[in-house]
């Protein structure tokens, strides 16, 4: 049986993930011009502001959306109902935002 709720919470989680791929270019970029030129204010990798502040804020909100999908897919063992690649993707990505967020030092 496809349950279209899960198959659409994945596919969410999925863009919010993809946001967090883009965020971490991002934030690389700001630290680079910030070392160095340290005398000129950093005014955005982007030329559209609100953008990259949605994308910044998505990526980094997905650590804490990918975390309750998992979770919520594996104690309802709904993970036959997803795609494998949607599913496999969002734990990849989770293991690499815990690394990025914990145990990194960006």
């Amino acid at each position: 049986v496809n349950n279209p709720i899960f198959r659409n919470t994945g596919f969410i989680v999925f863009v919010f993930n993809t946001c967090f791929l883009v965020a971490i270019p991002l934030r690389w970029y700001e630290l680079n011009y910030k070392m160095n030129n340290p005398d000129k204010p950093f005014t955005g990798a982007l030329p559209l502001r609100p953008l990259e502040s949605t994308l910044v804020v998505l990526g980094y909100s997905a650590i804490f959306i990918t975390l309750c999908f998992l979770v919520l897919v594996l104690i309802m063992g709904k993970r036959k109902t997803l795609p494998q690649w949607l599913f496999w993707f969002n734990a990849i990505i989770f293991i690499i935002q815990v690394y990025y967020f914990f145990l990194s030092r960006f």
